[in-house]
Parts: structure tokens; sequence; C-alpha cells
């Protein structure tokens, strides 16, 4: 160290110095010798690298404020170290080329609230010589390394930079010390400062705090193997009394603080924590399988590696205790203090986090379907041809040699469906024919049964039902499908078959399967089950959105089927009657396309049926119509067609028939993806006339529609009763004296619809008197069916996966909290809900951020291991046969979230108890062979809170030898002569298998020395 005058001045004041001395050295030389050239100049006025290395740090502990007194701070709290929040602030530092950090470290609660704000004393000790003595934080579980061997709440590390060599070297350990006792003198900062030295692992730490004529230096030892003479109390007090060397005739007592820890690391007594596998099941020979429907759960190792006990005696003195190498009064059992800490495996293997990482693995790869499952299960040979988009070409394609029967979607794809299957060799099918009906049967129950009409009815309201039963609130946040939805379903049995049935491949064949399950049942107008009727539900993920669109394909296709059957039935009931009273009625729009039934060698029947799938048909039979219709628009009331009921007692401004509300078409049901495309053409026809006009002609199609189907209803309507039904606020009635001076109400439209080249006006001049089921469709079933199918059909399984990935995270969230609210650990209640909001950002974007999935999987994983481990430990500590259950359960509530928990009556209490019996027990199987062990019970009854140390009974201990002992030396004496201050010294021991540490505090006076 270097201790002298001249070093402590500051840097400033040394330059100063030694340019004095080169000019007087240089003006004296000069005089002497005039002519003399001096050929070598040397200047010392240049500071050297170690001055500036301590100018640096002064620099940094100004900036930090760190400069002046600390005292005059309260002492830390009980268990404030442990539930404080701790800071740090860094910053680079060099001396030379060789990079160091120096650190701050400061508990935020006593730095904040006393920062600024205390009357110092001129005399008073440093904050961290208070520090050594206090009591209140003896052996934090959760703290800085230096915080627990020396009690100190502030103090500042420089360490080695990173991939810079440890400074091993004594003379560079003194340098670095020297250079912190002049930085600490120039500033005059009272937080201790401490050099790392030694390789990193080691934790080997020197450093020097320095008060008003004071000064504590911070030693250490480190050695791989305990001492004999040293491995007791009695060993380290001689250490300690020696180190200090204090004079005094009457020592003061030694205060002691002694922790042992005892680690409980066999759990083979125990039960598996999943049950073994099922052979004879479907799924069986896995571990954990599920039935379908259902994600597994839980850990397939052991999620608890270790507890950790230990045993404390807070105060003692010197002499209450005995602990040398032949006897020592410390009994676990008799310690007054308990405390249990949990080590947990880490990434222990369960169950849902590697269901939901295999599925999320399906997200990055590239290989479609045909290159998966071979590219001969998705081709025709021939002239056959399987690609759906197709079909609907194929049908319109002049084709005078074949019949129409044969040109249909149905036998297509049949016919393709029957060449893959022919192609296929049962080896080669990824998934074998019963798994694959099992799974389909799970997706399509109603398959098992029959498809008569009468069936086929009652599963239409099952599946319109399906899914409007109470829903768990986390759908209304994810961008899902509903809890029993077919959506949901088909994501659970994609990620059951991915993990546990072939993987990539299965996944390919599932979907196939499911696509021509899909288009069997449009061909066949069977309803797809599981799936709430109506339009597609926009808060649901797409793939939900395009099944619902499929189902509302078939609605319509079946409604079309229905109607078409009962106008057959009702021409069969006009044909029994007499000619007379069919001459007796006009021609109705039933029997109007009589004319044509002839036409092309074709019944009626057909060719609506062909009409209905190609509406272009639709459009020339209107033209014909119309001219008819507007010729008769004074037409009476048995003329009017597609009538639902009459409107508010309202009648036609230009007669006195009442005004009908008309049978309208239902708006074309879109999903999101369809939105989104009519919106960017919308966008692209621009803000110009023309471009304006076209987009509200576009919109207008279900208005024109409308005024078709009120023109129909109504026979000799006007505008203004259309727009006194459709937008009542745009036909304005005010109260006028007409010519005889009656008041009677007029009406007439609004200013909007007044307007030149208004749209309303535009579309009803141009609307024909078309009922709505002459109507061409507003919505084309058939092309929006095979549209979804082709979609469908031409999925990569990484797309798909992507589709099902909210349904997946949706379904993990679910099993989350079922499995939390039988365990009931609030930590793990908040981050569920914190996962729900998160989800819900993450799932909505239409591009997904993979790495933010994937880190938000490793949060769903991590709630897995928590709950698996508050499983384990109550399984261990056996609270469903205990009689104390609630104590127990809030003590394994709080192991899960606290470092460290105090078992109330340390070892005579309930809790004790339980962990007594669970030491002896592995004491004792730790004891046997292992045969003999296998058949031990797990638990021994027969101890209770009357236990004795095992010791006096048997020759097994009941606890093993102590992993790791702490014992904390404390005292006050004067150092280094009986006439100086009495100043507080501190010894932290630590005795492990392969350590033995200490770690010293020893404050002297410097002023009486």
């Amino acid at each position: 160290m270097i201790h002298n005058a001249a070093s402590r001045l500051p840097v400033g004041n040394r330059k100063m110095r030694c340019r004095t001395w080169w000019k007087k050295n240089n003006i004296m030389a000069a005089d002497s010798d005039p002519e003399s050239e001096v050929f070598e100049i040397t200047d010392f006025t240049t500071a050297s690298e170690w001055e500036r290395f301590v100018s640096r740090v002064e620099e940094v502990l100004n900036d930090w404020k760190l400069i002046g007194s600390s005292a005059g701070k309260l002492s830390p709290e009980k268990g404030e170290y442990t539930s404080g929040t701790w800071g740090e602030k860094s910053q680079d530092i060099h001396f030379a080329d060789f990079k160091f950090y120096i650190t701050h470290y400061f508990l935020k609660q006593a730095y904040e609230k006393n920062d600024g704000k205390d009357k110092f004393e001129e005399d008073a000790f440093p904050l961290a010589m208070q520090d050594l003595l206090c009591m209140n934080n003896d052996f934090p579980p959760r703290a800085h390394c230096l915080v627990r061997w020396y009690g100190i709440r502030e103090f500042v590390v420089i360490s080695p930079g990173t991939n810079c060599e440890a400074i091993i070297s004594e003379s560079k350990c003194n340098l670095l010390l020297s250079s912190l006792s002049i930085s600490l003198a120039n500033t005059g900062c009272q937080v201790p400062m401490f050099v790392q030295i030694q390789q990193k692992w080691r934790r080997m730490y020197a450093g020097e705090c320095q008060g008003p004529g004071v000064r504590t230096d911070f030693e250490m030892v480190h050695l791989r193997k305990v001492p004999s003479q040293y491995n007791h109390l009695s060993g380290l007090l001689d250490i300690f009394k020696s180190k200090i060397d204090c004079t005094l005739s009457h020592l003061p007592p030694v205060n002691i603080a002694i922790r042992f820890t005892y680690i409980l690391q066999d759990w083979q007594q125990y039960s598996w924590p999943q049950q073994p596998p099922d052979l004879d099941s479907l799924l069986g020979g896995e571990v954990g399988a599920v039935e379908f429907g259902k994600l597994p759960f839980g850990a397939c190792e052991e999620p608890i590696s270790e507890l950790h006990l230990a045993t404390t005696w807070p105060h003692l003195t010197e002499g209450i205790v005995v602990d040398n190498d032949v006897y020592s009064d410390l009994e676990p059992l008799q310690a007054p203090h308990w405390s249990v800490r949990v080590r947990t495996a880490e990434n222990p293997q369960c169950l849902l986090g590697d269901f939901l990482t295999e599925f999320f693995k399906l997200c990055y790869r590239k290989e479609s379907t045909e290159e998966i499952l071979g590219r001969g299960l998705a081709e025709e040979e021939g002239k056959e041809n399987s690609d759906i988009s197709s079909a609907l070409s194929k049908l319109t394609e002049p084709a005078t040699t074949v019949p129409i029967s044969k040109l249909s979607v149905s036998n297509m794809v049949h016919s393709a469906r029957k060449h893959i299957r022919r192609h296929r060799r049962i080896d080669e099918s990824p998934l074998n024919s019963d798994l694959l009906s099992s799974v389909l049967l799970y997706l399509f129950p109603d398959a098992a049964v029959e498809k008569s009409s009468e069936n086929s009815k009652n599963k239409t309201t099952q599946a319109n039902t399906c899914g409007k039963v109470e829903q768990d609130k986390t759908s209304d946040y994810l961008k899902s499908a509903p809890s029993d939805s077919l959506t949901y379903r088909l994501a659970l049995c994609i990620c059951l078959v991915n993990y546990t049935h072939g993987g990539l491949r299965a996944v390919a064949h599932l979907w196939q399967e499911f696509v021509l399950e899909l288009r069997y049942r449009w061909e066949n107008s069977y309803l797809i089950y599981g799936l709430v009727g109506g339009p597609p539900d926009l808060r649901c993920c797409l793939l939900h959105q395009k099944l619902q669109m499929m189902n509302c394909c078939i609605e319509r296709k079946r409604a079309r089927d229905e109607a078409r059957k009962v106008l057959e039935g009702s021409k069969e009931r006009e044909c029994k009657v007499s000619s007379g009273y069919q001459n007796s009625r006009p021609i109705s729009e039933s029997a109007a396309p009589a004319s044509v039934t002839t036409k092309e060698g074709k019944s009626w029947d057909s060719l609506s049926d062909s009409e209905d799938e190609f509406f272009e048909c639709l459009s020339d039979q209107g033209e014909i119509e119309a001219p008819q219709r507007d010729g008769e628009r004074d037409g009476s009331k048995d003329k009017a067609e597609g009538r639902l009921h009459p409107y508010n007692n309202m009648t036609l401004l230009n007669s006195t028939e009442p005004l009908y509300v008309p049978v309208t078409q239902e708006p074309a049901p879109m999903t999101e993806d369809l939105l989104e495309e009519q919106s960017e053409v919308l966008a692209k026809l621009g803000t110009s006339a023309e471009g304006s006009h076209l987009r509200a002609r576009m919109q207008s199609a279900c208005l024109l529609s409308d005024m078709e189907s009120f023109k129909a209803a109504n026979p000799g309507c006007v505008l203004e009763d259309f727009v006194r039904w459709y937008s009542p606020r745009d036909y304005i009635e005010e109260e006028v004296i007409d010519e005889k001076g009656n008041t009677v109400v007029k009406g007439m439209l609004s200013a909007r619809m007044k307007i030149p080249g208004n749209m309303w006006v535009e579309a009803w001049e141009t609307a024909r008197v078309i009922p709505a089921r002459r109507q061409k469709r507003l919505f084309d079933d058939t092309k929006e069916a095979e549209k979804v199918l082709h979609y469908l059909a031409m999925l990569k399984p990484a797309e798909l996966t992507r589709l099902l990935l909210p349904c997946i995270l949706h379904a993990a969230i679910l099993k989350l909290k079922e499995e939390e609210s039988v365990e009931d650990i609030p930590s793990v209640r908040k981050h569920i809900q914190q996962a729900i909001a998160q989800a819900s950002k993450l799932l909505h974007p239409t591009s997904q951020d993979f790495k933010k999935l994937e880190d938000f999987i490793n949060q769903l994983m991590a709630m897995e291991a928590v709950i698996t481990q508050a499983r384990s430990l109550k399984s261990k500590f056996a609270i469903s046969e205990s009689e104390s259950a609630d104590e127990l359960k809030k003590f394994v509530s709080l192991l899960l979230e606290e470092p460290e928990v105090v078992v109330i009556g340390a070892g005579q209490g309930p809790t004790g108890s339980i962990i007594h019996r669970l030491f002896v027990n592995a004491q004792r199987l730790a004891d046997f062979t292992s045969d003999e062990g296998t058949t031990l019970a797990p638990l021994d009854e027969d101890l209770g809170h009357d236990s004795k140390p095992t010791g006096a009974s048997t020759k097994v201990p009941d606890f093993p030898f102590p992993a790791g002992r702490e014992i904390l030396l404390r005292t006050c004496v004067p150092r280094p002569t009986p006439y100086s201050k009495a100043l507080p010294q501190r010894l932290f021991c630590v005795l492990m298998k392969e350590e033995f540490r200490l770690a010293g505090a020893f404050s002297s006076d410097t002023s009486f020395f």
C-alpha cells in the first residue's frame, strides 16, 4: 500500500510540482553551460497510466455522488435485504489497455429514502461499519455474495472486463488496492470498494472502507478442502481471535450465528409424476397419453430436484454452545429457527410444453402436401383431373358426347378420391385406418348415424346449436374459435397426431382426409357438425370463418333443394286439378317456367338446378319477364309476388294499396380475407368522379336487389314508397295547409336524395320488377363453396398450423386454468391473466411474429412447470391426509413464490415434523441395499411430534451430514492498540465438502495506533 503524503496528493498537484522541478533544473543547466545542447528531455509532467486510472476512478465516484460521509442512516429492517429491491450502476474504465467494470450496488429503498436527508455526525462510523454488526439480515437467501458475507447494503466493485484475464499476481492485486486507497482518500468516499481477484468462479474479493480516523480491510481466504483443525466452531473462534489480536485482558464476548443446511434429493420412494402408459388403448405406449379432445399435462420427470432445510441458531455467545472435533450441541431438531427452500429441475420435460413446441415447429416447414405424401397421391392419370379448382370450368366446357350426369362435381371428385386410394398402399399411409376412423369420428360425430333426411334434420339442429352453450370468456380475448367447435377439435387432433403418430406426414394425411370429408358433405348437402349457424364470425380465426362460410353455402343449397321440392309438389297437385280452375288463375311465377319446359329436351327441375348453379342463365330469363311486368304496372294486387306482410299500415303514395315488406335476398356472407380483398379493390378505384361512381355501383348490388323485390311486391310503387320502408329518415313529412284551408301531411325526399346523380335514383330507374327468388343471386353458394374447398385443399401443413395456432394456444391456456384451479396458485393465476392479454395482441395481426410467439409458448411452459412443482410438493407433504392441510397448502404455495420460507414451530411444528419424516425415510432408504430399499414403506407413520433424535435409538442418523455450514462471528474491540477506538470485527465462515471460505472484515483505528 502507498501511505506517504505525496501519493495522497491529487494528480493535478503532483503535475505542478513536477513541472516546477523540470523548469528549475533546465534553467540551471542553461546558466552553467549556455553552449551545451539538450539531446533528451524527460517530461515528468505527463501522467502515467496508473495516475490516469486513479483519476478515472475518482471521476466515477464523483459522478455517482458517493463522496463524503455515509453515516447517520437507519439500520435496515429485518428481512429488508431479501424483500427490498437492489439497484446497480456500471461503467467501463481502463488501466492502459486492460478493461475493467466498476459497478455500484445499493439497496434501493434505503438509498432513495435517506438520500440527502440525513444529518451526519463528524465522528460517526461509516455506514458499512455499522452494517457489520447488524443482526437483522444474517444469511439473506437472495442477495449478492458480498452482502451475505459482510452484511453491507452499499458497495462498489471493480472487476476485470469481459474476455480479460483474471488478476492473479500479487503485485497487480496490490497495485489495484493502492489505487482504491488513494481514490477513497482523495474523494472522502465512505462506501466500501472491492477488487475482484483470482478466477471469477472463486468469487474472491479484497477491499477497503475508509472513514474519519478509521479503516476496515476486507480480506478473504478460499480453499478446496476444510483444514481438520478448523472443521468446527472452536477452531474458527481461534482464527478470529488471533486475527483481531486484541491485547485486552478481558475480551468482550463473541456473538455467534450458525446455519447448517441439509439437502434432500432422493425421491425414489414416491410415485411416478405420470401414470404408466396403457398399452391396450388406441394411443397406447405413450406416457401421459390422453383421449381425443384433450391436451396432456404434467411432468415426465421429477420437477423438484432438491429440498434444502436450513437450521439456524441466530443469537449465540461464546461458551453457551459446544462444537469441537469430539462433541457438538448443534442438533438440527434443537435449532430454534428452520427455513426451507426448494431447487427445481432445470427445464423439466412437461407434456403440454412438448406438444406445443412440436406443433409450433410445423410453422417453419415449407413442404406442400404433394411433396409430403407423394405426387402420385394427388394427381389423376389420363383424362381424369383431380384439381378441385378446375371442376367448375369442366362443367361449363362444351362436351356433347358426354352425358350431363357424368359432368357433375360429385362424380369428378369421387373418381379422384378412388384414384388416390387405389394408388396408396396400406403400408404407405402415415395413419392406420383404425386411428384415422377414430379421429374422423371424433371430428364428425354425426357420421356415426345414417344420414337419412330425418337424421339430417336432427343433425342440422345440433350443428346450429353447437357452440351456443356458455363459453369460457377466454375466447372473447383470443382470435380463436369456441371450445366446442369443429375448428377447436381439429386443432387438438392435429397437435396430437403430430406429436404421437407420425409428425408432418400424419398431419398432411389427416388434413387431406378432412378436406375430402368436407367435399362429401357439400355434395350431399350435409351440414358440417360443430359450427354455429349464421355468417362467418369475424372475431374467430380465419379457418373457422372458412368452415362457417362452407356451412352457409350448404344451408343455401339445402334451402334451394327444399324450395324446389315444394314447387315440384305444388305442380303435381295443380296437374290433378281441373283445367278450368287453372285457367281461372293468372299465370304465377311458379308456372311460368312451364313455357320452356321442353326447351333443350330437359325438365324444368334440371334446368332450374343448372340455373341455380350458374347464375348467368338467370339474367336472360329476367329480361324476358321484365317488360311484361313493366307493361302491367297498373296491375292488380293478384300480380304482386314475394310479399311478407303489410308495413305499419302504410299505403302506396299513388294508390290505396297497402305497402308490403318484400321477400329479399340475404346479403352475401364474407370472411375477413374477402373483406380485405374487396377493400383493396375499392381503394384502387381512386378518388376520381368515375372511380367514385363505379365504387358506388359496386357497393349498391344489395340495394338494387331490394329495389327489384320491392317493385315485385308493390306494383305501381314509386321511389318515395321504397325510401319510406328502406330508409325512413330520408323521407321528410311536414304539415301544410292545402287550397281548401285544411291541414294535411305532405312528404318529400331528403336533400341528399335530391342531389343530381344520386345512386338511389339511378338504381331505382334501372331496377326491374323481379321477385327475390328469380333474381341473380347475390351470394353464389356453388362458387363460394368451390373457392373455400380449393383454398383448404391448397393449404400447406405449415400454413394450416399457423391458422390453427390461435386455437391450440387457446386450448393450452384453458388447460392451464383448469389445472391451476385444482392447485390454487395465485402467482400462476396472475400470469395466466397476463398471458391472455398478451396472446390477444400476438394472435390478431395477420403477420405473426414467430419470435414473440416462441417466447409466449415458453411462458406457458414455465407456468406448467410451476403447477407440476406444486403438485409434486403437495404429494410429498401428503396434504390431503394431513390434519393441518390449510397450513401446509400455504407453506407449499410460499415455497413456489418465495426464495426461502420459514417453518412455523421449527422442528416441533406440523410442517417440521413432515420435513423430519422425509429426511428419516431418505436416510433409511440410503442405509438399506437397493433391493431392500425398494420395498421400504414410503413414510414412517410412527414418527410424530414426540420423536427423538434417531441417534438415541438406532445407528442411522435422522439427518445426513450438513451439505453446508455457515458460521458468523462478530465482536467490537479496540484495534490495533488497547487505547484505540472499539471497532466492529466480523468473520464469515463457509464450510462445505469441497470449499472452505473465510470472509473477514477487520477494522482499525488510524488516529491512535
